[in-house]
């Protein structure tokens, strides 16, 4: 967690909290504000409930949370993004159940809910205010605002945890737990660790967190966010729920087969591999396609990792095209709309990967483009998006993005 100067972006955020918990009645008296990230995956996408190590960085969209203590023991809290929603008012001495809530107001029910659950006592009445400028699907909007209120809860309340991944953990339970939606942990890794002008690198076999500099000799370069303008349904009712319980039933498959693995990351050899398709290929081809994608993006980990730490830019780019192809062909993740926004940035010559990002479906895709490139890369998809999508051609966007630190707190609304 850092501390900095305020941007004209957030003097921007700062105001828009600001009127919106005075349209509310709430009181930002004394209030600070958390800024949480989004976040941007180069590998293993799909890879953290499959068990395998990721890498990530934190992105300039963010999601602004303003908080004041009230005096009493609720909470009180709106959103700029779910405004008709009005206040969500939780008392931590008598929580809902996720059947009796709604909308954006399950994420703050669940946060005290899995709180309380997990032995942290709520009882510090707080106002809050939130704000997001994250895309709504593709750059975990949802984690970054789980994150932000596991965060603030234990802060208001003086409660610690003494292992940081455990803010991951609780962060986790109130999408899986409480929302409902089958999430991993990646989302909530890349946002609570992101480090500025770092990849962060994770090992799910000892929880290990590793921040990778970026190699100095990198030419400048941008990432883009590419929304389609569609809205994406929450993991719990899309495809990514299927692919995770396809992932599930191949592990049983393969441990009826005689070779004992916990998850797909542990098939890492060619010899294992080509026993398992021999086996199930006839018979279940699309969860042999699923290990497929899973194997081969392991092999390519380690060069996304060197790629970046020596600040070869090219072979970044290489290994996350070929991600996004497998997710496209093997893994079967991707989407119409997607796949048309990586189509026409890998039309454009200094674009040098693209995929889609996140749970799937619909949301962003992602691009790791030369800097010189980025507007001709944003004019061919301005062109181009439309015409294939019409029904998207006012709502689609592309973002620029720099990588940041994953979590920030100012002191005073202004």
């Amino acid at each position: 967690m850092t501390a900095m100067p305020a941007t004209p972006r957030d003097r921007a955020a700062f105001a828009t909290l600001a009127g919106l918990a005075r349209r509310f009645g709430l009181r930002l008296d004394g209030a600070r504000v958390r800024r949480t990230s989004s976040r941007f995956c180069f590998g293993v996408e799909h890879g953290d409930y499959n068990g395998t190590a990721l890498l990530g960085v934190g992105t300039d969209r963010f999601l602004w949370l303003a908080y004041a203590r009230n005096g009493t023991n609720r909470l009180r809290l709106c959103s700029a993004n779910f405004e008709s929603e009005g206040v969500v008012d939780v008392d931590p001495s008598r929580l809902a159940a996720p059947k009796d809530v709604s909308g954006w107001a399950r994420y703050a029910h669940g946060a005290a809910a899995i709180l309380a659950r997990e032995g942290f006592a709520l009882r510090c009445g707080l106002d809050v205010a939130i704000f997001s400028d994250i895309p709504g699907g593709g750059m975990s909007r949802s984690a970054s605002l789980c994150v932000n209120l596991v965060l603030t809860l234990l802060e208001a309340n003086e409660l610690a945890v003494a292992d940081r991944f455990r803010i991951v953990e609780l962060a986790q339970a109130i999408e899986t737990d409480f929302v409902g939606s089958p999430c991993g942990v990646l989302d909530q890794t890349m946002i609570l660790f992101a480090r500025a002008r770092h990849a962060t690198h994770f090992d799910p076999a000892t929880r290990a967190i590793t921040h990778l500099p970026l190699g100095a000799s990198a030419p400048p370069f941008r990432l883009l966010a590419l929304d389609t303008g569609t809205v994406r349904p929450g993991l719990e009712a899309s495809t990514y729920k299927l692919r995770r319980a396809e992932c599930e039933e191949l592990v049983r498959l393969v441990n009826g087969m005689g070779i004992p693995i916990r998850n797909l990351a542990e098939v890492r050899d060619d010899a294992t591999l080509a026993a398992i398709r021999d086996r199930l290929s006839s018979s279940r081809p699309q969860l042999v396609a699923r290990l497929e994608y899973l194997f081969h993006a392991q092999l390519r980990f380690a060069e996304l990792q060197r790629a970046w730490t020596a600040g070869d830019l090219a072979s970044l780019g290489a290994a996350f095209r070929a991600d996004g192809i497998g997710l496209r062909d093997l893994y079967r993740i991707s989407g119409p709309e997607l796949e048309t926004m990586c189509d026409l940035a890998r039309s454009v010559p200094g674009c040098l990967g693209e995929r889609m990002l996140g749970g799937g479906d619909k949301g962003a895709a992602g691009a790791i483009v030369s800097a010189d490139a980025v507007q001709r890369v944003s004019e061919a998809i301005t062109i181009g998006y439309p015409r294939s999508h019409p029904a998207y051609a006012s709502r689609f966007a592309v973002h620029e993005l720099d990588v940041v630190d994953g979590v920030t707190v100012f002191t005073g609304l202004p």
